[in-house]
Formats: structure tokens, C-alpha cells, sequence
């Protein structure tokens, strides 16, 4: 649809998501194996057929770019692109995006087709599905100025989100942002349903082209959730879209490692396999995954992977991992490697001359979450063995009791975290 540009914030740090986030921004951070979290949102988005969208970057954007620059390649004759809009530099302001609003507020002057009636802006970390034709058709509907996606959340998820009260007719008349004082936990009424849930934002808006032009010269707010929205719901007809599906905001290593290996049941909550809503991404062309002499249960298995009589249970593993004999791996997300490594490579580590860049022998590896590159030697156990909620160190962190390795991280033989 020519008149719907489709906006995707893909600048946070990710503070949250370290050590995840400390070679790459948030978007970019791999999930399911095989994608990145910007996947999701330019799926959701291309599969509603919007083809008009900006991804707009700041920090640690080179992986996302590159990612962005190979993996979406539009028809030239369909007008639909993805393409990179980044923080930059001119002579009215020479500071980086300061939030969500202030990062729309200042490409808006390049969001300049006369033919875009409305502007879909969405969240680059995301878990989710979602037809955004819905979205539009309610906004149109209810012939809105702005438009909240949200869904119901329980009350132990409220102080991470932008949480809302509506009117009979879903009009949004109270709105406030990750609530943690009592008094404002009361203040928000609650969906009368029989049980005691709320509205949740999702952080993905429709606005009518002309209203969010208003609202972004009028407010100079910064960010929709703290600013924006709060603000408008008084001056300007906003509606809640209450969205029923699966829904995951990828905001911790926590929720990060939840929503992976939820991935792993036999009925996830976000079907993969579908093949009338695909999810994309960077097409690699690698050989199928070998299995020699391996046990698998309940497990992704990507592409160019290698196990060597070895077991993998509840686990995801990805892209080009190497896997070798008598190696048992647990409830844990191994991201792959980027290449595969040769002898020659492999000599100049501390490790065994035939351990390239893999999994080595013996290693038993349980709740971990190991980046991309990471090389292990034989007999290296990563089990928390103390038990530890937090910690950080040279090459790994814990977080939650999640012993996390970092991105090309060398492992010696025997190494027991």
C-alpha cells in the first residue's frame, strides 16, 4: 500500500541485552538460530504488504546495516524498499537521536511522499506476529488520529511498559509509563474480564501522517512512551487496538533466553513454520545440518551445523555450530559462528590443534547463552556450578543465573564456570 510508510526504531542500546549488545545494537542481536530481531518487525511488515520501510539506526549499527543491506533487495518496479535511515548530523542539530519520538522527529523531513496518509511506527525488538493490515482497518475504522497497539499483560509485567485505560469504546483516557509507585498502580484501571490484567502498549502506533506532524512540532518530548502519547490522548482522538496474539519484548537476557527456548516446544507460541507467514532474512545458502551419531530432543537445528555424537536437548542451536563427540547441551542458545574455521586458523588459539572453531569434546554446557565465534576446548563445563545470580568477568557474565559467553570468546580445555 503506497499511501502506509512503515517506521522501525532500531537505535536503543540495549543496555539491558549486554553483553549481546556490546559488539551490535539490539535489532541485530541473532534469535531462533537462524534471524535477527529486526526480522521480525520487516517481516510482519512485508507480509502485510507494506513495502515502504525505514529502519532508522544509531548505536553499534554497522552489523544492522550490513544485515539490512544483504537480506531485503525489493523488486525496483514493485516502489517497495527497506533501507536504512541513520542518526546524523546537520546544521539545525548535531546530537544523536535522544529517544523514539526525537529519532522520528528528526527524518520526518525525509518522510516526504505527498501519497503517505499514515505511519506505522514500530519497535525493532520485538517477538511477534501480527497482520498489520488489522491494525490500519481498526485506526480507519474508529477514524483515528492515533492508534496504540496493546494486549493484556499480568500485573508482574506492568512496570516494564506503558500501561493504559480506555473507555467503552476503547478510547484511551489514562496512560502512564512503567508505573512502580503503588499510587500509580491504582491510578490504572484494569480489563474487567475476571481476572485482574491490564493494557499493555506494545510500543507500535498508527498515526495519521498529519497528526504525528503535529504532534512532533507542538510536544518536543522525546519518546512516545514517557511523552508523546501520554500527552495527545487529551487533545487528540487515540484509540487502544488490543492485539490477542503471542507477543514477547525482547528487553532482557531473561526474556531473551524465554522467548528462545520457548521456541523449542512442540507448540511454540510463534509458529515458524508456517508458510503463509514466513519470517526473512539474510539468505546464506549453506549445506543442511549433519547429524552423526547424535541424540536431539526438542532442539532448532540451523543450517551448515555439524554434531558428532553428541546430545542437544531443548536447545537452539545455530548457524555453522560445530559440535563434537560426547557433548551434552541443555536448555542453553549457542548463535553459531559466521565462517568455519581451518587448521591454520585454529593454531594460533589456546587450544587443541584440531579444535577448530567448535564445541569441543566432553563439554557439557546447561541454561548458557553463547554468542557468536566462541571457540571451547575439550572438558569445559559452563553448569553455574555455584549457583551465582550475577556476576561478570574477562569473557563471560551471568545474568539471572544465566552464564552468557561472549562474542569470539576463547575457552581453554577444562575451564569450569
Amino acid at each position: 500500500m503506497r499511501n502506509v510508510l512503515c517506521v522501525v526504531l532500531g537505535g536503543g542500546q540495549g543496555s539491558r541485552l549486554y553483553p549481546l549488545t556490546k559488539y551490535r545494537s539490539k535489532p541485530a542481536v541473532p534469535i531462533a538460530g537462524k534471524f535477527r530481531l529486526i526480522d521480525i518487525p520487516i517481516s510482519n511488515c512485508l507480509n502485510s504488504e507494506f513495502r515502504q520501510i525505514y529502519i532508522l539506526t544509531q548505536f553499534n549499527s554497522e552489523s544492522l546495516n550490513k544485515h539490512i543491506s544483504r537480506a531485503y533487495k525489493l523488486d525496483g518496479f514493485s516502489r517497495g524498499f527497506v533501507e536504512i535511515m541513520a542518526a546524523e548530523q546537520t546544521m539545525d542539530n548535531t546530537d544523536w537521536f535522544q529517544g523514539t519520538a526525537d529519532a522520528v522527529r528528526r527524518c520526518m523531513r525525509h518522510f516526504n511522499d505527498p501519497h503517505t496518509e499514515y505511519i506505522i511506527v514500530l519497535s525493532g525488538d520485538q517477538l511477534y506476529k501480527m497482520n498489520l493490515n488489522n491494525l490500519l482497518e481498526y485506526h480507519m475504522q474508529h477514524e483515528g488520529e492515533i492508534t496504540v497497539s496493546c494486549c493484556p499483560v499480568e500485573p508482574s509485567e506492568i512496570a516494564g511498559l506503558g500501561i493504559m485505560g480506555t473507555d467503552a469504546k476503547n478510547r484511551i483516557n489514562c496512560f502512564v509509563e512503567k508505573p512502580s509507585s503503588e499510587e500509580e498502580v491504582k491510578s490504572i484501571p484494569f480489563i474487567k474480564d475476571n481476572k485482574k490484567t491490564y493494557l499493555g502498549s506494545m510500543g507500535i502506533y498508527c498515526f495519521n501522517t498529519s497528526t504525528l506532524k503535529k504532534l512532533l512540532n507542538e510536544d518536543t518530548s522525546t519518546d512516545f512512551g514517557k511523552g508523546i502519547i501520554p500527552n495527545a490522548f487529551g487533545k487528540y482522538k487515540t484509540y487502544a487496538y488490543i492485539f490477542d496474539g503471542y507477543w514477547s519484548d525482547i528487553g532482557t537476557i531473561q526474556s531473551f533466553y524465554d522467548a528462545n527456548i520457548r521456541l523449542t516446544d512442540p507448540l511454540p507460541p510463534l509458529n515458524l513454520y508456517d508458510k503463509t507467514w514466513p519470517y526473512f532474512t539474510h539468505a546464506r545458502y549453506l549445506s543442511p545440518a549433519k547429524l552423526i551419531d547424535a541424540q536431539i530432543n526438542n532442539s532448532l537445528i540451523s543450517e551448515g551445523t555439524i554434531i558428532e555424537g553428541s546430545l542437544v536437548s531443548r536447545s537452539v542451536i545455530g548457524l555453522r555450530s560445530v559440535i563434537r563427540e560426547e557433548t551434552k547441551i541443555h536448555d542453553s542458545i549457542l548463535m553459531g559462528s559466521d565462517y568455519y574455521e581451518t587448521e591454520e586458523e585454529a593454531r594460533g588459539k589456546l587450544l587443541p590443534d584440531d579444535c577448530r572453531l567448535s564445541i569441543g569434546k566432553n563439554c557439557l554446557i546447561k541454561n548458557a547463552i553463547l554468542d557468536k565465534n566462541v571457540s571451547l576446548g575439550d572438558n569445559v563445563k559452563i553448569i553455574n556450578k555455584k549457583g551465582i545470580k550475577n556476576k561478570e568477568s574477562d569473557f563471560y557474565c551471568i545474568k539471572n543465573g544465566i552464564v552468557i559467553i561472549e562474542k569470539n570468546a576463547v575457552v581453554p580445555s577444562g575451564t569450569v564456570i
